[in-house]
């Protein structure tokens, strides 16, 4: 069985996390959506915990898809999970850049591990969680750029905290 871990933060999932997520699953037998905390990212829309629970409404078991977790090195993580390759998506030329430097950081510690990158689809390539956070925080309009399980979380999100 061929496993790939698709890691990230997801805060929020959005459409071109699911594009790539699904795209990959063409790919492998199983997609392990790995969810991943970010010590270097100091605010969150929602806590580890939440990301967690949306994921698994996201993706389901069925599709061949498995949601984990870790606080550790994602590259070590996949690697206990028996994968041989860790999904990244790219959309423009800095997102390259970035996961450059993180691929030559993965291959030092686990060279075994391949790097698999899939390009967004032009009409999300400005879609990232950054601009969703701040566009739902504005009052835009969002619901074609996340999961309807994501909006929901988001709107019930707001509520608790206004």
């Amino acid at each position: 069985m061929k496993i790939a871990c698709y890691p990230g933060t997801f805060d929020p999932l959005t459409i071109g996390h699911v594009d790539v997520a699904y795209r990959a699953r063409k790919i492998f037998d199983q997609v392990i959506i790995l969810l991943a905390e970010n010590s270097n990212k100091r605010s969150h829309f929602f806590t580890f915990e939440e990301r967690i629970e949306i994921a698994r409404e996201v993706f389901p078991e069925e599709d061949g898809f498995l949601v984990s977790s870790t606080k550790g090195l994602v590259v070590q993580k996949a690697k206990e999970l028996g994968a041989i390759a860790l999904i990244r998506g790219l959309r423009a030329v800095t997102d390259y850049e970035a996961e450059y430097q993180m691929h030559e950081v993965n291959e030092y510690i686990e060279p075994s591990i391949d790097m698999i990158y899939l390009m967004s689809h032009r009409v999300q390539a400005f879609v990232s969680s950054s601009n969703i956070k701040e566009m739902f925080l504005q009052g835009a309009d969002i619901s074609g750029l996340v999961p309807p399980a994501v909006l929901e979380a988001m709107k019930k999100k707001k509520i608790q905290n206004s």
